[in-house]
């Protein structure tokens, strides 16, 4: 046979013995779906933290941003295993994404214990791999740790509200490896993004402590003269810390090299928290009692002073609360790194009786809601309701109210104790800007909010920017169980970003 007529009989042969291979084996076909995917992203994390009714262990839980779904809890209910301490306070999570640690002062509560706890997050797998087990990190009795933060992958710094100091912790060996005094009840920690400082608000003593990290030993801060320190935070460049005080209602901004008080600036008494916006160089400040938000920008006044850009109303009849049974109280805002878009987090209260939702019944109620402002304009872009069916009912919008999320006492400025929920609503930003979170203390779910418009062409099936996608539930508390038979849900207390 010659070689062209061997060539083209494997012409023919060839790909007749390819399809008869195929045979049943494997035939690929498309199936078409009439539901919509989820908006494609990568693997992004966020974490929230819930408080349990007392003598039982709080929870974590880690959401899958692209999934809109949870992906791991702690246990919260089996006391054999390793689980978070009872009242938990607050949560940080090391830059690299390798371990979350989160306070907890069960000493509040008689023959309770403190400690920090730790553990590894799921990461993107194919296999769903889940929290990893939690590791308890001792602490002296009466510490009651209430707040965690590091700018360090090797070291974890611990606010120790009851002894009136601050631990670190190994983050490697998970040990106490220091302490050192600070002042009376520190309630807030800032470390400089450089690593070298760490600043403490001291609630108590109105005062605010620099500490090197190298080894805790202090430095003197000149000048600051505010009343009830409640939050700090540390500008990107490490040059500048701003404090806010509750008491007085003072925006502090401390010089890092001198540790001096370079500006104090007004933004009323009853101011909860800042939200420090790297992307745009600004700081958010959130005051509850006025229902105000202030805008600076950090950078570009004399001596660095933040220059005002906006204070925006959420007094009842403004664009950003128009209606409800009284002022919004905002608590907290979160920014999307792309820029584009601030977040405030608010609720209203009503007294019983008197709940405008009827779906809730004659119990007081609260109603969480967010604002969405353009970052450029500073225009409220809209307001949403954020309960969703499921699991709450069709056009519900308010939650009865839970003591243990409000203020104890209940007035707005109260100050900060451990075992007193410090935020009604909290919201934070995923990494990749593509959702907000809104942890609703009152409701035990947290409200997860698509960012992105993936229905652009009008084509149908997509999810507008700025929905609502679902509620997702905390974990299962051991608490009684609410008229419709479902287990009880914890109550968020506060949600921190991973990578």
């Amino acid at each position: 046979m010659s070689y062209r007529r061997a060539s083209r009989l494997a012409a023919i042969v060839l790909p007749t013995l390819l399809c008869v291979a195929c045979g049943q084996t494997y035939r690929p076909v498309v199936i078409p779906t009439t539901t919509t995917p989820p908006t494609p992203a990568s693997f992004h994390a966020v974490f929230g933290i819930t408080a349990n009714v007392p003598f039982n262990p709080g929870g974590a839980l880690q959401i899958d941003v692209s999934g809109d779904s949870i992906i791991g809890e702690t246990p919260t209910s089996d006391k054999s295993a390793p689980n978070l301490g009872d009242v938990p306070t607050h949560a940080a999570i090391l830059p690299n994404d390798s371990r979350v640690f989160v306070a907890s002062a069960g000493s509040v509560l008689p023959g309770g214990v403190d400690n920090v706890s730790s553990f590894t997050p799921a990461f993107d797998s194919t296999i769903a791999t889940g929290l990893g087990a939690v590791t308890a990190i001792s602490l002296p009795a009466g510490s009651q740790p209430v707040f965690v933060n590091t700018t360090q992958n090797n070291a974890v710094y611990v606010a120790n509200y009851g002894t009136n100091s601050v631990s670190v912790v190994n983050a490697f060996s998970n040990v106490v490896s220091n302490t050192a005094p600070v002042g009376i009840n520190p309630v807030a920690l800032a470390e400089t993004p450089n690593g070298n400082k760490l600043y403490v608000a001291n609630q108590g003593s109105n005062t605010v402590s620099s500490l090197n990290t190298v080894d805790l030993s202090s430095n003197v801060v000149t000048g600051f003269s505010g009343t009830t320190p409640v939050w700090v935070v540390a500008r990107s460049d490490s040059q500048k810390v701003y404090v806010l005080t509750q008491g007085d209602g003072q925006l502090v901004t401390i010089d890092t090299a001198t540790d001096t008080v370079t500006s104090s600036l007004p933004v009323g008494a009853g101011a909860n928290f800042i939200f420090y916006d790297a992307h745009l160089n600004r700081l958010y400040v959130t005051n509850p009692l006025t229902s105000m938000i202030d805008v600076f920008s950090d950078t570009g006044g004399a001596n660095d002073t933040p220059v005002q850009l906006a204070a925006i109303p959420f007094t009842l009849g403004s664009a950003a609360c128009p209606t409800g049974p009284g002022a919004c109280s905002p608590t907290a805002v979160t920014a999307l790194a792309d820029g584009s878009r601030f977040y405030v987090a608010s609720y209203q209260t009503a007294a019983a009786a008197s709940c405008p939702d009827n779906l809730v019944g004659s119990s007081a109620c609260v109603i969480p809601s967010l604002a969405v402002f353009d970052a450029n304009s500073l225009a409220l872009r809209t307001t949403m309701t954020l309960l969703t069916n499921p699991p709450f009912a069709t056009n519900q919008y308010a939650v009865p109210a839970v003591l243990a999320c409000g203020p104890v006492p209940p007035t707005p400025l109260a100050l900060y104790s451990p075992g007193a929920a410090r935020f009604r609503v909290f919201t934070t930003a995923a990494a990749d800007s593509s959702h907000v979170y809104v942890s609703m203390c009152d409701a035990g779910a947290i409200a997860d909010i698509n960012t992105t418009d993936n229905n652009t062409n009008n084509s149908g099936g997509g999810t507008p920017a700025d929905t609502v996608v679902t509620d997702l539930p905390a974990p299962f508390s051991a608490g009684t169980a609410p008229p419709n038979g479902e287990p009880p849900n914890q109550n968020p207390i506060f949600l921190l970003t991973g990578q």
